[in-house]
């Protein structure tokens, strides 16, 4: 079943048993799929699908950041809860022992020497972790491996 199939029915499945904070978070989600279908004229894979629940995931950490330092903890709280749902239908993200293989095999495949070659390393990581590794644990991994 892809994720948007998924999506489909949980909110089928929160519509019969009165869960309106994940059927109003399962909306959102549908509709920003659909946004972006409707823009691009594109059917969405499982792989773009991940990129726009993790798009929305971070969206929703610097609200909360921003709402903490207002001192707006109601709020904060309301995007906490909208992080669970999203999550859900993201796939667990690798541990750094698996990401530091993977940074190791690109290393060897693209021949990378230094810091220099960060650029260089990042596209074929990028291919090969997106959606399944914070990209931004990623590079910070990859620079450290390459500073020594």
């Amino acid at each position: 079943m892809s994720l948007k199939q998924r999506l489909t029915e949980d909110m089928k499945a929160a519509m019969k048993s009165g869960d309106k904070q994940s059927l109003g978070v399962i909306r959102l989600i549908n509709a920003a799929l659909k946004q972006k279908e409707v823009d691009e004229r594109i059917e969405l894979d499982d792989t773009a699908v991940i990129a726009i629940l993790d798009k929305m995931v971070k969206q929703r950490r610097d609200s909360v950041t921003q709402y903490e330092t207002a001192a707006r903890e109601d709020l904060a709280q309301i995007e906490r809860d909208e992080i669970v749902v999203i999550e859900r239908y993201i796939p667990a993200k690798m541990g750094e022992a698996e990401i530091l293989a993977v940074i190791e095999q690109a290393i060897a495949e693209v021949g990378a020497t230094g810091p220099a070659d960060l650029g260089k390393l990042m596209g074929p990581l990028k291919a090969k972790l997106a959606g399944k590794a914070d990209m931004g644990q990623v590079s910070a991994l990859t620079k450290k491996r390459l500073a020594g």
